[in-house]
């Protein structure tokens, strides 16, 4: 590959991940910050941050959107009881809003059967994703809350260079692996040149509900350690919480009233000032 003159403009390189890919949202969107929510690996509640962040934005009054770009593990849909499929008009494709108001875009709604798996591959997958920013019709939104899919494929590299993303939010778990796992997410947004603007570790301790003491179900948390050695803020440590696991699978995520995520609302404040 030739050496880089950083004129995208007239560079021939298609595959330099230096060249500007990004593309315009619906003529029709009005998008004020776009956030990524990013994991390394599945299974750490990155959807649940999502939603939970969504939710308490939205009581403060903001405009929230949500683009579930996990095409193949879609789950945000039955956290908010979504079940309507979606519609468009001749401007583009119209985004799904939840009872209090979030709009919501998310392959599972695009079909009769939420429980029809999307068997397709990479390519067709960054594709929609690529489409729910281009096509749909995002109305006066203050934060556009990205879940994406865990790891480094597809479809987060699609996000990274096709959005205009404003930065990322690292969840994460208590695991000895967590060093390695962050550093591979955390190495692929500065490679897009996209700031990580903290470390979200949920799963942290459970409370036990007689003397509220604090317990470290997967051993100790090794969050601040991850975050110094990176260079991240630790924003919330999460607790396992089985009431916000009973309020996901009733589709009534927006009903909870935690605290877990202040510091993180509080930041994305700072970023509107």
């Amino acid at each position: 590959m030739a050496e880089c003159n950083h004129d995208c403009e007239h560079c021939s390189q298609s595959n330099c991940e230096k060249k500007d890919l990004r593309e315009k949202p619906n003529p029709k969107s009005n998008i004020k910050k776009v956030i990524g929510i990013v994991s390394g690996k599945g299974g750490v509640g990155k959807s649940s941050v999502t939603a939970l962040l969504a939710a308490q934005l939205r009581r403060k009054g903001y405009r929230v959107g949500i683009l579930d770009a996990d095409i193949t593990g879609p789950s945000i849909p039955k956290m908010f009881n979504l079940h309507t499929i979606i519609s468009g008009t001749e401007d583009g494709v119209l985004p799904v809003e939840t009872e209090k108001g979030i709009q919501v875009i998310s392959a599972n709604l695009l079909t009769n059967d939420e429980k029809t798996p999307v068997i397709w591959r990479g390519p067709l997958v960054a594709g929609m994703v690529k489409q729910f920013w281009t096509e749909v019709i995002w109305d006066n939104i203050d934060f556009l809350l990205v879940d994406m899919p865990p790891g480094t494929g597809d479809v987060p590299l699609t996000v990274f260079q096709t959005m205009a993303v404003d930065g990322i939010i690292m969840v994460t778990s208590p695991q000895d692996l967590v060093s390695l796992i962050v550093s591979k997410a955390v190495n692929m947004a500065g490679m897009m040149n996209i700031p990580v603007l903290g470390l979200v570790e949920n799963y942290s301790y459970v409370k036990c509900p007689h003397c509220n003491e604090k317990i470290q179900v997967f051993g100790q948390s090794h969050a601040e350690e991850v975050a110094k050695e990176f260079n991240l803020k630790l924003l919330a440590q999460m607790p396992i919480d089985p009431n916000l696991a009973q309020l996901a699978d009733k589709g009534e995520i927006e009903n909870a009233e935690v605290d877990y995520l202040d510091n993180v609302i509080d930041m994305l404040e700072s970023m509107e000032a």
